[in-house]
């Protein structure tokens, strides 16, 4: 079912279930419990004394905080106060940092006390005030009402800086309408059924935890947060907290499934894993060795987190649009591909409002994105004959290599296959002759080593010539997004600080 334009919202739903079942529990932080009266009364306080503080409808607050009790709160109340947040990703620092906070020009900063000082290092030119979430944390004692009228379904909710792995973050201005509906397609995505319990270990700063923020508004279910993702502790909080679903972004099935096998290994109530980024291989042996179904979805956040989902089960497909929206595939030249081609993801929506409204400060990036009134995504994918998606990563993820396109997502899946690689990423790096060469950075799993002529040797015998990396460097781990992708903007581009495949035939 299409949600209705006029309930698209969210913060009055939220009021009125608060004021219907006060004592319903909304969450649990690290096992305590969040009830809908504690959070209306404490999002309350923290709206009325933004207000206090001289803030306005559609002034930016940056929020530099990892999940913590005092979050819901702090989110909750800009949103009633119709404040815009800033998310801001827990681990940034200096240069990228200063990005972020001079790019949004926040009238109020809040970070916790000890990411304070990283704020003042970044040099950011700021001209707001910054506090400390401990002087939050004093504001949810307050008392009294916040009566304003809430913010309209398409008033921005949050601006999200895009995860900068191959360029400066673009900030997508996210409404209340947008996160309603990236709250109803996890619905679909998940099967949520009212007494599930949701896992949360996703940072609220990363669209893949703010799309949950509104998931008990829409059924009868909990979140069961963490302070972070911890591999060692996973299955255990899994156990302790009765979950029923969890979520996988990046590589965290994969990290998971590499963990020591365990007799506990189904001894859990997890029914679903559902996300986005399962390579095929991972799909059936997740499965088998944890026992939970896998179920698969395509987005962004740019069109209200979650486009397309696969409840069949089919494996490396991401399925079919949700209700909302509808999926070209464009050729080069903006032409329909026909099926089992591929051409960049478009996206159409029914629903106004459901596609962003444009980057903030950036009317380039805009124009580029929302063209004939559709989302180009930049993103590869192609239709099975069956109507359902493939996705083949991004566009500008690619490399021309010996007047060929090779995509870094098709040779980082083949060395993914290695049995001593953890992880794998190409990129595309200056060619003595011709366009570029392929270099390929792999990290070894723990306790294993990589020798980089066994690795090509290997390699060469499953890719196509042109997709042979020439350059092969071993690094003990990588630099990730919030969401545990690649920073591959941080790779070396040099040649002279790895194995080179032709040094030998120089």
């Amino acid at each position: 079912m299409i949600p209705a334009a006029d309930t698209a919202g969210f913060v009055p739903d939220f009021i009125t279930q608060a004021e219907e079942e006060p004592q319903r529990l909304f969450a649990r932080f690290a096992g305590e419990p969040i009830s809908f009266d504690w959070l209306r009364q404490t999002s309350g306080a923290v709206a009325r004394q933004l207000r206090q503080r001289g803030l306005q409808r559609g002034d930016r607050v940056a929020v530099m905080q990892q999940n913590s009790r005092s979050a819901l709160p702090t989110l909750y109340g800009l949103a009633r106060a119709g404040i815009v947040w800033v998310p801001v990703n827990a681990q940034l620092r200096g240069d990228s940092l200063r990005y972020i906070l001079e790019h949004s020009q926040p009238s109020l900063v809040i970070a916790e006390e000890d990411m304070l000082p990283l704020v003042a290092e970044s040099g950011a030119a700021l001209s707001c005030g910054c506090i400390a979430t401990d002087d939050i944390a004093t504001w949810l004692v307050g008392t009294g009402a916040f009566e304003e009228p809430p913010p309209t379904p398409d008033d921005a909710f949050a601006i999200m800086y895009t995860s900068g792995t191959t360029g400066p973050p673009k900030g997508a201005i996210v409404t209340h309408r947008m996160l309603r509906l990236a709250g109803e397609s996890v619905r679909w995505v998940s099967a949520a059924e009212d007494g599930d319990v949701f896992y949360m270990w996703e940072p609220l700063y990363h669209i893949g935890g703010a799309q949950l923020l509104v998931l008990p508004l829409l059924r009868r279910v909990t979140l069961a947060m963490v302070p972070r993702f911890r591999a060692s502790r996973f299955w255990p909080e899994v156990r302790e907290l009765g979950a029923t679903h969890i979520h996988f972004l990046g590589g965290i099935l994969q990290i998971l499934l590499k963990q020591p096998p365990s007799a506990a290994d189904r001894t859990h109530d997890v029914r679903i894993a559902w996300g986005g980024g399962c390579p095929t291989h991972v799909w059936r042996p997740f499965e088998e060795r944890f026992g939970v179904q896998i179920r698969e979805c395509y987005g962004m956040t740019e069109a209200s987190s979650i486009t397309t989902w696969n409840d069949s089960g089919v494996v490396g497909s991401v399925g079919r649009p949700v209700p909302w929206f509808s999926v070209e595939l464009h050729d080069s030249e903006g032409r329909l591909v026909s099926p089992g081609e591929r051409g960049e993801i478009v996206v159409r929506t029914s629903v106004p409002g459901a596609l962003f409204p444009g980057y903030f400060r950036n009317p380039e990036a805009t124009a580029r994105a929302l063209r004939g009134g559709a989302l180009h995504t930049g993103d590869v994918g192609s239709f099975e004959h069956d109507g359902n998606m493939l996705f083949h990563g991004r566009l500008s993820d690619s490399v021309r290599c010996r007047g060929e396109n090779v995509s870094a997502w098709e040779v980082e899946q083949v060395a993914a296959h290695h049995p001593d690689l953890a992880d794998a990423a190409m990129i595309g790096v200056a060619a003595e002759v011709g366009e570029q060469d392929i270099k390929l950075f792999v990290q070894p799993k723990t306790g294993h080593t990589i020798d980089p002529a066994q690795l090509s040797a290997w390699l060469s015998q499953r890719l196509a010539s042109y997709q042979d990396p020439r350059y092969i460097a071993v690094v003990p781990a990588f630099e990730r997004t919030p969401s545990l992708r690649i920073m591959k903007h941080k790779l070396s581009c040099a040649t002279d600080d790895c194995w080179d495949r032709l040094a030998k035939k120089g």
